[in-house]
Order: structure tokens, then C-alpha cells, then sequence
């Protein structure tokens, strides 16, 4: 059956598409939802129809499609009274409206960041402020000039605009040791990027992106680079984390996503996706946590170049992922960790995605996260929930982590959504970005302690 607006209503708008390129786009009078799903044939419906919903400039940002919990979409000025109708009339959903204006939030950001100064600056970087692609770029640079001891630059190749995917490695050049003292032949090595599962804007049960790999989601580069500076500037000092940092090598790659990140910086906040051209003229890129050569395609993804979970034209369209691809096979033999960050939802979660079975590994991987979550939670009493991805949010296909575990046998394979559970989703405000990153580092620290001695022994 298809979900369509009542007959009732006059649908305005049936397509989304904003060809005017060179216009910052603005999110004035947007509004932003939560609405209140109390059975399955709600759900049923309200999933059928986020298929669609981008032609009418309405955009799903949850995760999970259930009962009993706030579904999160934003929805044009055009289409406030039509969706309403919809809403009321045909599937008798409840909703709250959670921010009148999502330009005037977006506004309200953009002064607080120019005029507010920075109070947690180190190293002539402002760790408590988002970041342009340019700055990240010359913090990797900063970090290689003030730790040489410990850190080095990489690159893991050039975007489809031409930008470096620029990244930082950490490494003590020190043997890794055994539980007994005995150094290991081969020092182990951990992938941590920016980006990550996202809430997706409407998808079937889909969820928010691993920023970094999806280009709104700016909590996850900025915690990204929060921990890489505590493990550079704690070393030595800080007896756990100068453990830590001898015992593996860590590749951090900030923003993996770098064309859309850009993008969001220049003309649209809430862009999601890649920049490449496809088969439509006015819909631009793939969602580069669909784009993956595992179980690519399938479930939780979409073959619509308008769609924000395009997989793409083929397995690797994407320069990015390919080339980070690559990156790691050619580390496989080495890199026991990978870790995306995402944004939004307060999640720790591991394969598979593309379906909601569980690996023969799960209970081993699971109680990484576990202790991870655990370990976070008491900093500041933040909740987060573990599983699988695939029956923790929504089945999606093609992701980043069934590939790093399917394909690149990274046993450790993560997938994290960082804060929050809603209230500004992509727009977390800058004053949480230190407690973010302070709680996912003893996050992360307990889980490499859990790895640690799993790999060594």
C-alpha cells in the first residue's frame, strides 16, 4: 500500500530538490518534530512513508522506527499543515513540536561560535569549538610540530573535489607488552575515524550518521580530535594513557566525509552525504555508510540518487570510501580496533547492520562495548545503549563496520552514536563538546584495555 498525503490536503511541493547551488540553504521557519507512535501499524505506515518523505522536503532524523519512542523528522514551512493533516487524520499520530525554527537554532550557533570566546584552548586550538576543514587540517599539522616524538601525519587520498583526507597517527615508537612484561613481536594497531551511523534524515529504521563519514554530524570530528589531543598531551603524565599509547598505534582520521563536511560549512549545515555527481542532475553524492562492498544494497538503503541513503552506483563509487578501504586492507594484518563515530543517539554498537542476527563474535565484541559504556556513563551519569547495530537501530547495508569486521577481520569493529537522544540531534550546541569528548574517552579507554588483553594476553 502507498503512503501518500490525505486527498484532503493539496500537496504543495513533489520534489525537494534546491537546484540553486549557490545559495546557503536556509532551514528558516523549519520546523522540528517528535512524534508519539503508540502501535505497530503507526510504525508500518510512518516507515513506508519515509521513503518518500525528502520529496516533500520532510526529513526523518531518527534512528529507530518503534513504539513508545519519539520518532524525530523535520519538516519544511510548505509542508507544516499538510504533514499535520496526515498525521492526524490518517494515522492518528501525536506529535510535539521540539524547535519552532531550526534556521534561528542554526543562526543562534553560528553567533554564539564567532563572538564566544574559546575556555578550553591548548596548543593555540579551541577544542571547545566546531571546526572548518581547513583549521582540522592545520591542527593535524600543529599536533606533528608539538608532539614529533609521538605523532605524524598521513593521507589516505583526495576527495572527488580534490581535498585531502588528511589524518593523524599516534605512536610512542615503543614496544607493546604482555600481561607479564614480555614485549609482543608486532605492536597492534587501532582506526579511529570521524563518522559515523547517523540519524539518518529518512530512512526505513535508520539512524544518524557517523559524522566525519557523515558530513552534519560535527560532534564526531570534534570529539575525534578532543581524544587525540588528550592521548598526545596526557603522555607521559597520565600513567594509564602513556599505557595505552605504547601499547598500539592509532590512525585518526578526523573527517572522513571531507567534501560534505566542507559543504556544510559553506551552503548547507544539514548536509549528509558525499558531493559526487550522479545519474540525476540536481542530487548530488552517496551516503558513504552505504557505500561498502559488504551485503551492499540491501536492506536500510536506497538506489534513489535523491535519497539521503544512497548506496551509490556500485559497491566503492565513492573515491572515499574506496581509497579508505584500501587504507585498511593494506593495515589488516595489524589493525585490531576500528571505531566510527556518529552522531546522534547515545549508542555503542557492533555487526552486523546489514541484518539483525548476531555474529558468532557478538558476546565478545558486546562486552567491549559493555565495559565501554560503563566506563563513560561514570563521568557524567550519560546513558548509552549497546548491541548490534542492525536490532540496536536499524538494518543498513553496505555500512562501515560489517566491512571492517566481514571483509577486513577486524574482530573489534565499533560503530558509536555520540550525544544527544534529541533535543538538537545534529546540532549539538559547542558547550558539549568537552564533556562529549571527556566521557567517550574513558569510554575508549576501557575498551582498549578490554582489547588489549584479548590481542596480547
Amino acid at each position: 500500500m502507498k503512503i501518500v498525503f490525505s486527498s484532503l490536503v493539496a500537496i504543495v511541493l513533489l520534489a525537494a530538490i534546491d537546484s540553486n547551488e549557490n545559495a546557503y540553504k536556509s532551514y528558516s521557519q523549519y520546523q522540528l518534530w517528535h512524534l508519539h507512535i503508540v502501535n505497530n501499524e503507526q510504525v508500518a505506515k510512518i516507515l513506508e512513508f519515509s521513503r518518500i518523505a525528502y520529496r516533500h522536503k520532510i526529513n526523518f532524523w531518527s534512528d529507530e522506527f518503534r513504539k513508545d519512542m519519539p520518532i524525530i523528522v523535520s519538516v519544511a514551512p510548505e509542508s507544516i499543515e499538510s504533514f499535520a493533516t496526515y498525521l492526524s487524520k490518517e494515522l492518528n499520530v501525536k506529535y510535539d513540536v521540539a524547535m519552532k525554527d531550526i534556521g534561528s537554532v542554526i543562526e543562534q550557533q553560528k553567533l554564539i561560535h564567532e563572538l564566544e570566546s574559546s575556555t578550553y584552548n591548548a596548543d593555540d586550538f579551541a577544542y571547545d569549538k566546531y571546526h572548518p576543514i581547513e583549521e582540522i587540517h592545520a591542527w593535524i599539522d600543529k599536533m606533528v610540530q608539538t608532539y614529533p616524538n609521538l605523532a605524524s601525519s598521513f593521507v589516505v587520498g583526495q576527495s572527488y573535489e580534490k581535498r585531502d583526507q588528511k589524518g593523524l597517527k599516534i605512536s610512542s615508537n615503543k614496544a607493546a607488552v604482555k600481561r607479564d612484561g614480555t614485549p609482543v613481536n608486532a605492536k597492534k594497531a587501532v582506526w579511529w575515524d570521524g563518522g559515523t551511523p547517523d540519524n539518518d534524515s529518512h530512512t526505513f529504521s535508520q539512524k544518524h550518521n557517523f559524522l566525519g563519514i557523515h558530513a552534519r554530524e560535527w560532534i564526531s570530528p570534534a570529539t575525534n580530535i578532543y581524544i587525540a589531543h588528550a592521548l598526545l598531551s596526557n603522555y607521559s603524565i597520565d600513567p594509564t594513557i602513556t599505557h595505552i599509547v605504547d601499547q598500539f598505534d592509532y590512525y585518526i582520521l578526523p573527517v572522513f566525509n571531507v567534501d560534505g563536511y566542507a559543504y556544510t560549512w559553506s551552503k548547507d549545515r544539514l548536509w549528509r552525504k558525499t558531493r559526487s555527481k550522479t545519474s540525476k542532475p540536481n542530487c548530488f553524492g552517496a551516503d558513504p555508510n552505504r557505500n561498502w562492498d559488504y551485503q551492499w544494497c540491501e536492506g536500510g538503503a536506497s538506489r534513489d540518487p535523491c535519497d539521503d541513503i544512497y548506496c551509490g552506483s556500485k559497491p566503492f563509487s565513492e573515491v572515499e570510501t574506496l581509497q579508505v578501504s584500501k587504507f585498511i586492507s593494506d593495515r589488516k594484518d595489524s589493525i585490531v580496533h576500528y571505531i566510527n563515530f556518529h552522531s546522534y543517539s547515545q549508542l555503542w554498537m557492533t555487526p552486523w547492520g546489514y541484518t539483525t542476527k548476531k555474529p558468532a563474535q557478538f558476546k565478545l565484541q558486546d562486552d567491549g562495548s559493555a565495559q565501554a559504556v560503563a566506563a563513560l556513563r561514570a563521568v557524567f551519569g550519560t546513558q548509552y545503549v549497546h548491541g548490534n547495530i542492525g536490532e540496536t537501530i536499524y538494518v543498513a547495508s553496505g555500512n562501515t563496520v560489517d566491512w571492517t569486521f566481514g571483509t577486513a577481520n577486524i574482530t573489534f569493529s565499533y560503530a558509536v552514536e555520540l550525544r544527544d537522544t534529541g533535543k538538537y540531534g545534529f546540532l549539538l550546541p559547542e558547550n558539549q563538546i568537552i564533556p562529549s569528548g571527556q566521557e567517550t574517552l574513558a569510554g575508549e579507554l576501557a575498551l582498549l584495555k578490554y582489547i588489549e588483553g584479548h590481542v596480547y594476553g
